[in-house]
């Protein structure tokens, strides 16, 4: 029987675990669901309510989209426990929070210190963070993928394929990582000839002493084996196992055990829309994509290209096979038509992991003064911060370009300081003070850019921030909608949710979920004739009914006016996530004789 001793190790892993949960769920339910969010969430809702035992059928002709796992798994919530914001985005929190634990299982070629540093950086990367807090969002995918993928390698093939199904029935966007991770693995099988071969395992352990402390933390990720390279040859081995439990995933978990049998159609139909992907416009420039790529992974672009720059000198396979991936997945968020910010999320993996390869890499510390390197850390930390404030005076004010050019070239002459000081303790100490110095001095800036990044992204900040990875357009006043309804409906039948609705020219699956507790009734236009107690129709409409209105406008849609942005305005946005934004409202109408008193009809 073997004896499991709790390590610092597995405290510190725990740690990350916590921290990624209370970030996940921290006001899960505050915001309103976007109409992203809500399209989803209603399909949840319409199997719920169709599974209950009076209405059954509704479950089995219930309608599914092309993301299975997250419709089915949040039907069973609701069902239980009832619909709302909290609920409508369980699923990708809890994924999400549980994908920080799969570098625990990869530390054998990652190394201990790098698999403990992306466990904590996948805890507050702001990409993935946005992505948890999203409904129907595609970190379902990418964490069921992960984990299949590690279970693989620990030869757990029932957890593997159960997780492997689960990621099939995760949208379209699990065949975006698939083909991705396959261009990954092909281009490193082709590439794997000419890298250095390391016989065996033993040769993993840290270098003596004597040996170069510049490849203390290297010396993990100097095999012949890539990270794909094992988990292929796993499954050509044992794929049967692997494959039956992955089946019964899809057939058990896609029809919600044959209650809701429109998902396995939905699993096809997953197939299908990211192939139409390649034909079909989203309307996402490109050059969103690598905006956010900068303004959000700073760090992991800093550190990963470093580390891949020195992979590539030194022909290190694991470096250039996530470098690959890296690069490839990231190519084909840019090619794809039908792309979205979100696509970005495959890309970011192993971007992470090369940035905890070279930061891994700054943990030995052997033979450097400790006020030498402390004294290095504080000077490169403060001059960054001294730069990031002027870049912050630039873009804070009304941009003048003579006041903005003198900034420039403050900024540029603080990073040449920057540089000599460097220089001089590097010729004047140690190039190992000045190395690490600079690391841990630029590592603390960039966490604390990186937190500031992710507390926007997750939403939060409060007044809410612009962030290219919320899904558009954000739903604004729907609390305010709703606390006027409510008070509406509970003066006049004495509890909310109590008068019919009618909807008139307005298609928003947002307002829907607001109101899926109400009557609602549809329609395009209104007869003079009609006198429905409640309205909501857009701004500017005349109703031109036979009874007294009285209405009130709300703002419902906000959308981020990002193509039309200046470059001065993309700098305020890097600096203080600020962007111009257009608006647009409905109105809701409610009959005269709902108020108190009767009074004379107003309009908005």
């Amino acid at each position: 029987m073997t004896n499991y001793r709790l390590t610092l190790e597995h405290i510190l892993y725990a740690l990350a675990f916590a921290l990624a949960l209370t970030l996940r769920f921290l006001h899960l339910g505050a915001l309103p669901l976007s109409d992203f969010e809500a399209g989803w969430a209603l399909q949840a809702l319409q199997v719920a309510r169709g599974a209950h035992p009076a209405t059954p059928a509704l479950a089995a002709g219930a309608s599914v989209g092309p993301n299975p796992a997250y419709v089915l798994l949040t039907s069973v919530l609701f069902f239980i426990f009832g619909a709302g914001n909290f609920l409508a985005r369980f699923w990708p929190a809890l994924a999400g929070s549980v994908l920080v634990l799969a570098p625990f299982f990869f530390r054998d070629r990652l190394g201990r210190a790098a698999a403990l540093i992306l466990a904590f950086a996948l805890t507050f990367e702001p990409g993935l963070l946005a992505l948890s807090r999203t409904a129907g969002s595609s970190i379902l995918a990418i964490s069921f993928l992960v984990l299949a993928w590690a279970m693989g390698r620990e030869e757990r093939l029932p957890l593997a394929g159960i997780f492997g199904g689960l990621a099939l029935l995760s949208g379209s966007s699990a065949w975006f990582g698939l083909v991705s991770l396959a261009l990954a693995l092909l281009l490193t099988r082709a590439l794997n000839t000419k890298c250095p071969s390391s016989s065996t395992e033993e040769d993993t352990h840290p270098p003596t002493p004597h040996e170069s402390r510049n490849t203390q933390h290297l010396s993990l990720i100097t095999h012949y084996s890539s990270l794909f390279t094992d988990h292929c040859s796993l499954l050509t081995e044992h794929w049967k196992t692997a494959l039956i439990y992955l089946l019964g995933a899809l057939l058990l978990g896609g029809s919600l055990f044959l209650l809701a049998p429109n998902g396995l159609s939905a699993f096809v139909a997953s197939i299908l829309a990211y192939f139409k992907g390649w034909w079909t416009l989203s309307g996402v420039r490109a050059a969103h994509l690598l905006t956010a790529l900068a303004a959000y992974q700073l760090m992991a672009l800093i550190f990963g290209l470093v580390a891949l720059v020195r992979g590539l000198l030194r022909k290190d396979c694991l470096v250039i096979s996530l470098g690959l991936w890296a690069v490839v997945a990231l190519l084909l968020g840019l090619a794809y038509p039908a792309r979205q910010v979100a696509d970005l999320a495959w890309a970011l993996l192993p971007l992470w992991a090369l940035a905890a390869l070279e930061l891994g890499r700054h943990t030995w510390m052997e033979g450097v003064g400790g006020w030498e390197l402390a004294g290095v850390t504080a000077l490169t930390a403060s001059i960054l911060v001294f730069v990031w404030l002027n870049l912050a005076a630039v873009s804070g004010q009304t941009f003048v370009p003579q006041v903005a050019q003198t900034r420039f070239l403050v900024l540029l002459g603080a990073l040449l300081i920057l540089g000599l000081s460097l220089t001089l303790v590097a010729f004047g100490w140690s190039t190992e003070v000045a190395r690490l110095g600079a690391a841990w001095g630029g590592a603390a800036f960039l966490v604390a850019f990186t937190l500031g990044a992710a507390t926007g992204a997750a939403g939060l900040r409060q007044p809410l921030t612009a962030e290219l990875w919320s899904p558009s357009p954000q739903t604004a006043q729907a609390d305010l909608l709703q606390k006027t309804m409510d008070d509406l409906s509970d003066w006049n039948k004495g509890h909310v949710a109590s008068l019919p609705v009618t909807i008139v020219g307005v298609d928003s699956p947002a307002l829907r979920w607001l109101l899926r507790d109400w009557e609602v009734k549809e329609a395009d236009a209104l007869s003079p004739a009609d006198s429905p107690a409640l309205v909501i129709a857009p701004q500017g409409v005349e109703l031109n009914l036979g009874a007294a209105y009285r209405g009130e406008d709300f703002v419902w849609y906000q959308t981020l006016a990002w193509d039309e942005a200046l470059p001065e305005e993309w700098l305020r946005w890097f600096v203080y996530r600020q962007m111009s934004q257009q608006t647009e409202s409905i109105v809701l109408w409610a009959r005269d004789d709902l108020f108190l008193g009767n009074e004379a009809t107003s309009s908005p």
